[in-house]
């Protein structure tokens, strides 16, 4: 195919699946590894420390971003990312049956991480090269749907898929655990083979990006050394950081600790649900209502604004959370009552998640806008991270029921910071157009 007909290509022809491949990849590291380590027997100390560190590209990605923008085209980097992708995949494939699996895997899935965050930059910055303004608007839901499709397929499908091979002789040596996630993995690395041969041709080749002006290495730094100084000099930058660092703050222990929780037997507190029965539950039933409750908040804020949602949002995406705590003590034997209960949680997410990326947008506004809101979703990213590492052994200190309570106590400070945010009252109200 020549590069003139692939200018031409319908963005339906590549965006659904340049978008599905930037989310599972994601997903894999954070959610599907923390169900693999759990049912593999690794503890929760160690699920939580080691899985939160894989957060860290994403944390710096904005400070190798502009190798990006010098080291050749973005649809170089997308499909070098995706082969890179593939690889690391393979590698957990390969090494989960092995003796060392925990420290084969994990550097495995810094592979992963590293080029997920990467091909993470790299997709973003061809959607702008790769449509036109019209466009963009209007495939900013198709890419955001597909992206929540690889949730459901990541940890919904697949988690149910891995229950179903740990209870199948697949090889006539009986139920393997260690087998079972191998042949996931396998399958993923298939994919994304194929993802890395389709995106190779199926991609255009924009004027942009190909034909871009290269900048030296100097001017780029110069460049970002002013974005940095740029950002940390906004008005009211302390509270700007305490609440992208806060906002999630319980929110970051509940994420790490939920599956975990859902796996684990009564006699230790937990659920005692099996491996497919949790891709039902959090990762189709959840991830089915956290979509819901991202695209009703997205529509709230279009109406009212976001300064009139705030307090409702915030409250949404914490409060709910209480529902761990009755799980945690009710120990329900009703699967319906447990997929409502984290249904409830999930949609409380996504409606509350809302407020905090439009928080970001606002004050990401000015010269800069794009690099400081990728510092944002950096210092987003680092709240995730550092109280996530230390979840398990919290909750290993001090049992499933006193920790979901300390999840509850570590929503206040979003709540004191929410109360020092000054926004314009009319900013992320729909305007109407004549």
């Amino acid at each position: 195919m020549s590069k003139t007909k692939s200018k031409t290509r319908s963005p339906w022809a590549w965006i659904p699946s340049l978008y599905f491949a930037e989310g599972l990849p994601y997903v894999v590291v954070m959610t599907v590894a923390v169900i693999m380590y759990k049912r593999l027997g690794i503890s929760n100390t160690d699920i939580a420390l080691y899985t939160s560190w894989l957060y860290l590209p994403w944390v710096i990605k904005p400070f190798w971003s502009p190798l990006v923008d010098i080291l050749k085209s973005k649809r170089w980097w997308i499909v070098t990312m995706q082969l890179f992708i593939g690889a690391g995949l393979a590698g957990v494939a390969f090494t989960v049956p092995t003796s060392l699996f925990f420290q084969s895997t994990l550097a495995f899935f810094w592979l992963l991480a590293f080029s997920s965050a990467t091909h993470d930059i790299a997709a973003d910055g061809f959607y702008m090269y790769g449509i036109d303004d019209s466009q963009q608007a209007y495939f900013i839901g198709i890419r955001s749907t597909f992206y929540r499709l690889a949730m459901i397929v990541g940890q919904g499908a697949l988690v149910f898929l891995a229950g179903i091979f740990e209870t199948t002789d697949l090889f006539g040596k009986g139920e393997d655990i260690p087998m079972a996630w191998s042949m996931i993995f396998v399958i993923l690395a298939v994919l994304f083979l194929l993802f890395t041969f389709y995106h190779k041709f199926a991609l255009p080749y924009p004027k942009e990006d190909e034909d871009k002006d290269v900048k030296s290495f100097s001017d780029v730094i110069q460049e970002f050394g002013e974005t940095i100084v740029g950002f940390f000099v906004k008005k009211d930058i302390w509270v700007i950081l305490g609440v992208l660092l806060t906002y999630r703050l319980g929110e970051s222990q509940l994420v790490k600790m939920a599956s975990p929780f859902l796996l684990d037997g009564r006699e230790v507190g937990g659920l005692g649900l099996s491996t497919s029965d949790v891709g039902i539950v959090y990762g189709t039933i959840g991830v089915l209502f956290l979509t819901i409750g991202g695209i009703l908040g997205g529509y709230a804020a279009s109406r009212k604004g976001l300064k009139y949602w705030l307090w409702p949002m915030v409250i949404a995406i914490n409060l709910p959370n209480l529902v761990y705590v009755y799980l945690s003590y009710a120990l329900p034997e009703s699967f319906v009552l447990v997929c409502a209960s984290v249904a409830v949680e999930q949609f409380g997410y996504g409606f509350g998640f809302t407020a905090y990326m439009l928080y970001q947008i606002y004050v990401s506004e000015g010269k800069h806008k794009t690099a400081h809101f990728a510092f944002c979703t950096a210092f987003m990213a680092f709240g995730m991270m550092v109280p996530g590492m230390v979840s398990g052994w919290i909750q290993e200190m001090i049992g499933y029921q006193h920790f979901f309570i300390w999840v509850i106590i570590c929503t206040i400070p979003s709540f004191i910071m929410v109360k020092l945010i000054k926004i314009d009252p009319q900013f992320g109200i729909k305007k109407n157009r004549n």
